[in-house]
């Protein structure tokens, strides 16, 4: 089972076992992760579950679709490593990934 480790503004960790298939926002959501609201429930119609990658990471996790850097526009602190957890599919290649959530969401 896949680990993600979600590390909240402050500096505050949470590693947590995610389920192949579900999603990096899914797994923060059935964890009560902090700082990852999900108003939409996963549509790429909000920006609500914005994360940062941690560098490590970028090239595993790949770029945002189109659809979804539209709706980065609509998030706060926005960085080259900005994606929504909604649209990032956990896979056991993505065992050990690292997201760090902004200090408020769009």
């Amino acid at each position: 089972m896949p680990k993600i480790t979600y590390i909240e503004h402050d500096g505050t960790s949470r590693t947590v076992d995610a389920e192949a298939g579900t999603t990096v926002m899914e797994t923060a959501i059935r964890n009560g992760v902090p700082g990852i609201e999900a108003e939409c429930g996963g549509a790429c119609s909000c920006a609500t579950c914005h994360v940062h990658i941690d560098d490590a990471w970028t090239e595993k996790v790949g770029k945002p679709a189109p659809m979804e850097e539209d709706m980065l526009d609509f998030a706060f602190d926005v960085r080259p490593t900005s994606r929504l957890s909604c649209q990032i599919k956990v896979t056991d290649e993505l065992d050990g990934l690292i997201v760090r959530t902004p200090e408020q969401q769009g």
